[in-house]
């Protein structure tokens, strides 16, 4: 089950429990369900943005789900029985859905660029994360790396102290990103930074 509290602009935002309050409009995917539950006093466009972003997750999904909408104190059917569940909430979102693994789409991109389309930034780093992939860094390595990269992004190159990068690195290790995702952060961040300095 993924519990999600949908903002003014009809961004998701991952959270741990519902606390049913009367301005916020919240969404619940049990996989088979798309309840939408929404707040008195939750304003007409954060309702038409809930309801035009549930709408295109639905579309997403690749089995055939439902979209049932509730509005605050009408609540009824199967969504009763979880209410309780859903205020006391999820130790953490981890523990939810286990994340999907990025995969690096390297034989696609190649296609496409054989297909005579140009690269983007997104093939551009594709590319680059494949190549990084493929030049056997420990695990460690690369979160050394970036950690470097995500200091040089936040301060300016070469003005974090070694404390600031080990912190971070131990932020990035405890993680538990895989092989596959350190070496796209790493790519997008080289590119960025490429085109900032």
């Amino acid at each position: 089950m993924l519990l999600y509290n949908i903002a003014e602009n009809g961004a998701l935002r991952k959270v741990t429990k519902v606390d049913f309050n009367e301005n916020k409009v919240f969404l619940i995917d049990d996989f088979k369900t798309l309840y939408l539950w929404v707040g008195s006093k939750a304003s007409k466009k954060k309702k038409d943005l809930s309801i035009k972003r549930t709408e295109k997750l639905k579309d997403q999904k690749e089995k055939l789900v439902k979209i049932q909408i509730i509005n605050q104190n009408q609540e009824f059917g199967a969504f009763l029985a979880i209410m309780d569940i859903l205020k006391k909430g999820f130790k953490s979102v981890e523990s939810i859905e286990k994340r999907p693994e990025l995969e690096i789409e390297f034989e696609g991109t190649m296609e496409l660029i054989e297909a005579g389309i140009d690269p983007d930034f997104e093939t551009e780093i594709t590319l680059l994360a494949h190549k990084l992939s493929q030049e056997s860094h420990s695990y460690e390595g690369l979160c050394n790396k970036l950690a470097k990269l995500q200091m040089d992004f936040l301060k300016g190159k070469g003005k974090a102290s070694e404390k600031e990068i080990k912190k971070k690195y131990e932020e990035i290790y405890k993680s538990s990103s895989t092989y596959d995702e350190l070496c796209w952060l790493i790519s997008e961040l080289s590119k960025f930074l490429e085109k900032k300095f």
